[in-house]
């Protein structure tokens, strides 16, 4: 542990009902034990009851969802409707329970997403006064088919957006594209509802809400929930006696520190979720997680050493055994469940033996009736353990929990706090630890804490007026109703000039009334909302059939090629066949002592400069438009328990070509000269401090590492300069290099701390390594980096 950080509780601060309130609200609410509101709850229905969009920014399990319930309960006894949108089905589902358990009088709610049956799709539109979806439902079933929907819309009085923090990037542009379509219908049925918007802490959310919806929004920051004191550890694993490529020291996994202390925790009784950064690691987590609850079980059945505490019997082991206590819906981990003792300790060996089966994985690509099993395990206290992607990130109802793992930096600090804040739902003190990555970002976070616990929480970055995304969104709004010179405004500046372009590549027809989508073909299959790049792959297993998963057809080049291990419910598979033009991906079961990881090669031109500010007379910072042609090229078979290299097997698939937008330094031919006299390698120092600034811009603009990429050379075609290159991985930029270029002297100078503090001695994952460099992480200079970065930092003074 490098930082320990100690956050007391806080007491909440609570008020009157408001006057309006539904009495049979109050009743039924008084029930559930709530007989008062906290004042920011009250702040945030009473706004949105004078008609005023109102975001609500406050922490995890802070009562968000009553700021909303109370208006929206009042509209529906007057006859009105309800819309409610997350990120995520689970959520919607999780919420579509605690509405029915709540019971008001004339509710009548229902999910209407990938899982709702056919059959019953017509009963939601036409009986439903309070409809749980999500913005892909809404782009593709419902703002099509409005006419369908009528009846509801003419009702509408609140469109809830819950979870508003995860819309950012590409996926937050295109459902501020979807959320103002729907404001354009809705107006169509002469109605203007009402917009209530959740978030976990960001920064500036008036702003970011206003820029989601396209209308002014008023902000609840002020939290008045109370909270359980929270101790925060950083951890930082060891340095193995491993070596990586070129001899680079390798840490122990962040994965295998996780798996360790998720099995210690579970020993102990604790309920605990190991957030993971991938759904291959979360399988991995739990994997290896069981393995070590075993193989504790099997040393305490065999030779149970007297002085071991994990292997006597607790005190009142042997009654549990004989009959242990019923699972407890919403108890804490440490109160008496089955396989725990009395005083929340593992039991007897008989039990601990068990508790192998109460530690799971869960992930997006699980088929829906195995995510609703895992969720409701978790929630009675069935299962004690859990690693999960960033799916259970959201605000899933899971009480109970104690313990919150963070395996790796989760992309934003919104996120770290939202998943911390996890732990501690029952009021009990609770316990969140960040474990390290491999990486230069998490390496500089463990060591600078002041990082983690002195910043604000960032702003959320979209883009609307991106082009690629705003094309496609005006096509379907042309489909819904013909676009006319008065709906404009609402899309943005950029809209009459990206219409003018679909008239001319034929997607849209200009009349005297307008433009008109006149083709036959769905206008919604042009926007690929969640950035995936084209229809999922799915995974199959050869032998038997059986359709395993799916996963993004942008993705599956990098995870189900051919040779790639695939984990799927703690069964592993290795890929025998990637077939793209049919999207099957074959797999056999197989449990290799190996994983495997994906390498690409990247070039990049530069078609248009948009920015660009002079460092002095040798550097400068710019700002524009490139095209990326990407192609992964092989992939490393790495020891699952060491993460050494093992080999690397070449691959033959498809280039990707990408247009962006990228950020991108120069230093001139004179200045890279002289760092070559001075003994330093310019093409390492340039490879070296690109990845090491992929790594840090996460901790300028809300993204993940995997949402942008790099590009660094000696000297570049098109700038003629040494040139280092970080671009966003999606079509038309996402606002990630833009917020780079912006802020980018403070994140140099964070690059160039985070290579200076890693401990090691000429490169490693830690600081100027990559895992997915698809050179090989040759040719790599650290100390090169640290000289080309001052250099750039002195002309930038």
């Amino acid at each position: 542990m490098t930082h320990v950080e100690h956050l007391p509780g806080v007491r909440g601060v609570s008020e009157d009902w408001p006057a309006w309130t539904p009495p049979s609200v109050r009743e039924r609410l008084a029930e559930q034990g709530i007989t008062a509101p906290w004042s920011h709850q009250v702040a945030a229905a009473d706004l949105a009851r004078s008609g005023s969009n109102v975001i609500i920014a406050t922490g995890t399990a802070s009562g968000k969802s009553l700021g909303y319930l109370l208006p929206c309960a009042e509209a529906l006894g007057e006859g009105g409707t309800v819309l409610y949108l997350s990120p995520a089905k689970a959520l919607a589902a999780d919420q579509l329970r605690s509405l029915t358990a709540l019971g008001l009088p004339g509710l009548r709610a229902a999910t209407y997403d990938g899982d709702t049956p056919q059959a019953e799709r017509a009963w939601v539109r036409a009986n439903a006064n309070y409809v749980l979806t999500n913005p892909d439902m809404l782009h593709h079933a419902v703002l099509g088919r409005h006419a369908a929907w009528s009846g509801f819309l003419r009702r509408l009085r609140y469109v809830v957006v819950d979870e508003a923090h995860r819309y950012r990037g590409v996926f937050g542009s295109h459902v501020a594209q979807i959320l103002r379509r729907l404001r354009r219908v809705c107006a169509r049925y002469r109605r203007d509802p009402v917009f209530i918007l959740a978030s976990a802490t960001t920064g500036t959310p008036e702003e970011s809400a206003c820029r989601l919806i396209g209308a002014p929004v008023a902000a609840v920051t002020e939290d008045a929930s109370p909270r359980p004191a929270l101790s925060f550890a950083l951890v930082e694993p060891e340095l193995t006696d491993d070596t990586g490529e070129h001899g680079a020291p390798v840490r122990r996994t962040a994965t295998a520190e996780a798996a360790a202390v998720l099995a210690d925790l579970v020993g102990e009784g604790v309920r605990t979720l190991a957030f993971v950064r991938s759904r291959q690691a979360s399988e991995v987590v739990a994997l290896t997680a069981q393995r070590i609850l075993r193989e504790r079980d099997a040393r305490a059945r065999s030779a149970p050493p007297p002085d071991d505490p994990w292997l006597l019997p607790e005190p009142g082991a042997e009654a549990a055994a004989a009959e242990p206590d019923p699972p407890t819906e919403g108890a804490a981990a440490a109160s008496p469940t089955e396989g725990t003792a009395p005083d929340g300790t593992a039991g007897s060996a008989e039990l601990r033996g068990r508790l192998a089966e109460r530690v799971a994985a869960y992930r997006a690509g699980y088929l829906a009736t195995d995510r609703r099993g895992l969720e409701e395990s978790l929630r009675t206290g069935d299962l004690l353990g859990l690693a999960t992607t960033n799916a259970l990130e959201l605000g899933v109802d899971i009480t109970g929990l104690d313990a919150v793992l963070i395996t790796g930096w989760p992309g934003t600090l919104a996120s770290l706090w939202q998943q911390a804040g996890r732990a501690g739902r029952t009021g009990r003190d609770a316990l969140a630890v960040f474990i390290a990555r491999d990486d230069p970002l998490d390496t500089y976070l463990v060591h600078h804490p002041e990082a983690v616990f002195g910043r604000p929480v960032e702003a959320t970055v979209i883009d609307p007026a991106n082009p690629y995304v705003l094309g496609p969104h005006l096509c379907a709004a042309a489909a819904e109703i013909p676009l006319t010179e008065d709906d404009l405004p609402l899309f943005g500046p950029g809209a009459e000039r990206v219409l003018a372009d679909l008239v001319d590549r034929g997607l849209l027809r200009r009349r005297p009334r307008g433009w008109f989508w006149t083709r036959r073909d769905r206008p919604s299959a042009l926007a690929d909302i969640r950035g995936a790049g084209g229809p999922p792959v799915q995974i199959v297993e050869s032998a038997s059939g059986q359709l395993l998963g799916t996963v993004d057809e942008a993705a599956a080049h990098g995870t189900v090629h051919e040779g790639a291990v695939y984990l799927h419910q703690g069964l592993t598979y290795v890929v025998e066949e990637l077939d793209l033009e049919n999207g099957v991906a074959l797999v056999r079961g197989e449990a290799p002592d190996y994983s495997t990881w994906a390498r690409d090669t990247t070039e990049i031109e530069v078609l248009r400069t948009e920015r660009d500010e002079a460092w002095g007379p040798d550097a400068a910072v710019h700002f524009g438009e490139v095209e990326v042609t990407r192609q992964v090229v092989s992939y490393l078979k790495r020891d699952i328990r060491t993460g050494a290299v093992l080999g690397e097997q070449v691959l033959d698939l498809p280039e990707r070509r990408l247009n962006s937008r990228a950020v991108w330094w120069t230093l001139s031919p004179e200045a890279a000269d002289r760092l070559r006299k001075a003994d330093v390698d310019v093409r390492g120092a340039a490879h070296a401090a690109e990845h090491a600034a992929i790594g840090l811009l996460p901790l300028f603009a809300t993204c993940d590492r995997w949402d942008i990429g790099g590009v660094s050379t000696a000297l570049h075609a098109d700038t003629g300069c040494l040139t280092v290159f970080v671009y966003d991985g999606h079509e038309g930029g996402a606002g990630f290099a833009e917020r780079g270029y912006a802020a980018a002297r403070d994140w140099l100078t964070a690059t160039r701390q985070a290579i200076a503090d890693c401990e090691c001695a000429d490169g490693c994952p830690s600081c100027i390594q990559s895992p997915k460099c698809g050179s090989g992480n040759d040719p790599l200079s650290k100390a090169g980096a640290l000289r080309l970065i001052d250099t750039l930092l002195a002309d930038g003074v």
